[in-house]
């Protein structure tokens, strides 16, 4: 299916098709539960799929940028993974085996450890979950709860673990928790108004001042959980010092890490794995989504010293899923083999730039940031004022080792010469072939991991973020409406991608590692062009009657250098 192909307008589909289309939908609205989420965002009924491209039963054609949120690395329909489902099903192997051995299940052991970061797969343990990552979350909890005696759990500001019980009470929207929660560093929206590594630092020094106050009334926990990305927060990348920062806190302290990597593992942020990209090997580590080749499966991996369950203490009906399974180690060899998470690094940076590009274009577009093949664009305001009204200094002076003192995470800056020659191969590397008119250029400032970018004197801007918040300026307020109205746009023009963030107001984009530098270019003129038309209709609607407190300006208008810090990734 070619990505450029036309849409089939309302006068070229068959009546027949529309009917049938209207109909599944009608009875979808009637008949299943109120919590349903994504098909009411996107009322489309594929029917076809295959890699990017997706069908619907109207006939219409669509990118899928949504990916089964990030569970298909390899795209819909992919011939190894359709070729191993196959392989088991004319086998005459048994498909539902709870945790007997089969020579399906110990290949998948034998892939996934082969990826494994160093430092784990040499002793690492493994247990089949439920289908979902929730179930592994859950797992994860008991697990380093048995293994320490100990009851509570540290988790961030912004997480989403899933949606059981002990997962939601990990995540960021919990109530009536048994859960420390602890700032998670960032830049755009940093929680101590700072950014960049002096907020993380802060964020560090946090987390320490907890675990080590006596009065704090948080007693020594059983586990740290984190994202090293965060997904449904916003596509929030952590900072690399930062992640360090938590090994280091976690492992004095004897405290296990579980790193969550159900949506960032198997390549998507330009490693296999998300924490590769700080040299962090963590306890724990739940997995899901990807490594079921888009077929339910989830486990948890860790170290084998902590594991001191008994015997039936965590079992599930479905964790013996053997199509997932096949599924699953054909695509973690393909990923492997093909180099897609190098591929998802270079591919993702030079989205990345071409976003920040259109960011300068679009005062709507508040910040631009991500790892990989895993970015979001968060919409703001863009005739609000900021959050806090106005403009106010953060007297950094006053902050211990804000000086660049000891206990900064802080790396030594490069000197011109060695900075000007990293500039020069970037802008080697990432040139996309062809160049011209609709084509990606240009290096990404923040390079391919999409991490910390730097300005001349070795300030760091935060990982994969656009506004890197060395700034006094406080963001605008997020418009999760106008966030709502790009995403209808987007999939006017055939276009899928997820909202995510605090509060619905970032467009995340989630293609598969498989995405052309075609279908890269097709996906970001498509995203282009919804921005500008819900801009257009945003201005319209504060022209005729929204309630502002000042004169709205013409929309799409350039932005200002008053808007946010210019500055370049």
């Amino acid at each position: 299916m070619a990505v450029t192909e036309s849409l089939r307008g309302g006068t070229s589909e068959s009546t027949g098709a529309r009917a049938v289309h209207e109909g599944i939908l009608r009875r979808q609205s009637a008949r299943e539960s109120a919590a349903r989420t994504y098909a009411r965002a996107l009322p489309i009924v594929p029917v076809r799929a295959r890699g990017l491209t997706i069908e619907g039963a109207d006939g219409r054609r669509y990118l899928d940028c949504l990916s089964g949120a990030g569970t298909l690395a390899l795209g819909h329909n992919h011939p190894v993974v359709l070729e191993a489902i196959r392989k088991v099903l004319d086998s005459g192997a048994p498909l539902h085996v709870l945790d007997l051995a089969t020579p399906v299940k110990d290949a998948f052991i034998t892939e996934l450890f082969h990826t494994l970061p160093p430092g784990l797969a040499d002793r690492a343990r493994v247990q089949f979950c439920g289908p979902a990552g929730t179930d592994a979350v859950e797992a994860a909890f008991k697990l380093v709860r048995a293994a320490t005696g100990r009851t509570g759990i540290l988790a961030f500001s912004g997480a989403y673990h899933g949606m059981t019980a002990g997962a939601l009470e990990a995540s960021g929207g919990a109530f009536d928790v048994r859960v420390a929660r602890l700032p998670y560093p960032q830049d755009y929206r940093c929680p101590f108004g700072i950014g960049g590594e002096r907020g993380a630092e802060l964020a560090a020094r946090w987390t320490e001042s907890v675990l080590d106050d006596p009065k704090s009334g948080v007693p020594r926990p059983a586990g740290m959980i984190l994202e090293p990305v965060q997904g449904e927060g916003g596509v929030i990348p952590a900072p690399e010092g930062w992640m360090r920062r938590m090994r280091q806190i976690t492992a004095d302290r004897a405290i296990p890490l579980i790193a969550d990597e159900v949506q960032t593992g198997v390549g998507r942020t330009g490693s296999f794995w998300a924490v590769e990209h700080s040299g962090v090997t963590p306890d724990v580590m739940v997995l899901s989504k990807a490594i079921g080749g888009s077929l339910p499966l989830a486990v948890i991996v860790y170290r084998d010293d902590l594991d001191a369950w008994q015997p039936g203490a965590h079992a599930g009906t479905f964790r013996g899923n053997q199509l997932a399974m096949a599924a699953g180690t054909a695509t973690l060899a393909y990923v492997r083999e093909n180099r897609l998470a190098e591929r998802a690094g270079t591919l993702g940076s030079r989205m990345l730039h071409k976003l920040r590009q259109l960011a300068e274009e679009f005062a709507c577009i508040g910040d631009v940031r991500g790892r990989g093949l895993m970015i979001g664009v968060e919409v703001v305001d863009p005739e609000a004022d900021s959050e806090h009204g106005e403009e106010r200094s953060v007297p950094l002076a006053s902050i211990e080792g804000a000086d660049g003192g000891p206990g900064l995470l802080t790396a030594p800056a490069r000197s011109a010469g060695s900075r000007a020659q990293v500039e020069s191969d970037a802008s080697d590397e990432t040139g996309w072939p062809g160049g011209g008119a609709g084509v990606l250029v240009g290096p990404d400032p923040a390079q391919s991991t999409g991490g910390s970018s730097r300005d001349a004197n070795g300030t760091a801007r935060g990982a994969g973020s656009t506004a890197a918040r060395t700034s006094d300026r406080h963001p605008r307020p997020a418009a999760p409406e106008l966030a709502a109205a790009i995403q209808r746009e987007c999939l006017r023009r055939g276009l899928i991608v997820e909202l995510g963030g605090r509060h619905a107001s970032v467009v995340r984009l989630l293609p598969p590692l498989t995405i052309t530098d075609e279908q890269a270019v097709a996906v970001l003129d498509r995203l282009a062009d919804a921005v500008a038309a819900a801009s257009r209709s945003h201005a319209r609607h504060d022209a005729f009657g929204a309630d502002r407190t000042r004169r709205p300006s013409p929309s799409p208008r350039p932005r200002r250098p008053g808007d946010r810090t210019d500055r370049a990734g």
